[in-house]
C-alpha cells in the first residue's frame, strides 16, 4: 500500500533481525516461537518484536473486531486469545505501507498481554 510519512530523523523507525529465540507465552500456551523474528524500534517507544505469522501458533488466537491507524505503518489488525482470557493480545499490518513491507506477514505481542516474550541469543 503507497504512502504514509516516511520515518525521517524526526521520527525514526529501523527494523532489524532480532538475532535471538523469541518465545511468547500465555497461560500454559506457547503462543510463538521464532529464530526469525524482527525488532522495531520507533522513536523514543520500546523496541518491539514482530514474528513471523508461520511462528506463531494461529490457533491459540482468534481475529479481534479492533483495527488502529499508525501514520507510518498503516492499519492495524489485532488478535485475541482464544481461550478469551486476554483481548488484544497481538497485532498485524497485513497491507502496510510500502516502506514497511518488511513487517507484512508478522505479529507483534502486547508485553503486558502476555505472562512473557523471551529473548534468548540463537543457538
Amino acid at each position: 500500500m503507497q504512502g504514509g510519512r516516511i520515518p525521517g530523523p524526526d521520527h525514526p523507525i529501523t527494523i532489524a533481525p532480532a538475532g535471538e529465540r523469541v518465545v511468547v507465552k500465555l497461560d500454559d500456551a506457547v503462543l510463538a516461537d521464532s529464530r526469525n523474528a524482527l525488532v522495531l524500534k520507533e522513536a523514543s517507544l520500546k523496541p518491539v518484536y514482530y514474528i513471523p505469522r508461520a511462528d506463531v501458533a494461529m490457533s491459540e488466537l482468534s481475529p479481534s473486531d479492533t483495527s488502529t491507524h499508525c501514520p507510518y505503518k498503516g492499519d492495524a489488525s489485532y488478535f485475541s486469545a482464544r481461550s478469551g482470557a486476554v483481548r488484544d493480545v497481538a497485532w498485524s499490518y497485513e497491507d502496510p505501507f510500502d516502506h514497511m513491507l518488511i513487517i507484512k506477514g508478522y505479529l507483534a505481542f502486547y508485553p503486558d498481554r502476555v505472562d512473557a516474550i523471551e529473548a534468548t541469543p540463537r543457538g
